[in-house]
């Protein structure tokens, strides 16, 4: 089992960065396939990007796989998302979530995963 909390978000003007960062609890980090989620007003939660445990696989999402990078740290137990040139598009709240993986796996669907941060929000004006 794993805990999750979600920091950095906040209020940033079109074109500019924010990192996102994602602390999980307990020993057991490393077997932990991470993935972040976003859900704006009026919209469906959206898959963003996914990180195998190792860190050696990652997968985008296409509408933002030119702006946005996943990481992780296993020796701090983080996983961050790096969002640069941001678009208002990008308002929303941003969730980090876990899935116990036993191998290099990735999953883009929100129901693949077991935990979920309480998520950070993310604001974007023009």
């Amino acid at each position: 089992q794993v805990q999750l909390v979600e920091s950095g978000g906040g209020l940033v003007q079109a074109g500019g960065s924010l990192r996102l960062s994602c602390a999980a609890s307990g020993r057991t980090f490393s077997r932990y396939t991470m993935g972040w989620f976003r859900q704006a007003p009026g919209k469906e939660r959206e898959f963003v990007a996914a990180i195998s445990s190792s860190g050696g696989l990652t997968s985008v999402a296409t509408s933002v796989r030119d702006r946005f990078t996943i990481s992780r740290d296993n020796v701090k137990n983080m996983v961050y998302l790096q969002m640069n040139s941001l678009k208002p598009e990008d308002t929303a709240v941003y969730y980090c979530a876990a899935k116990y993986s036993n191998g290099p796996f990735l999953y883009t669907g929100g129901n693949d995963y077991n935990y979920w941060g309480q998520g950070t929000q993310v604001t974007v004006s023009s």
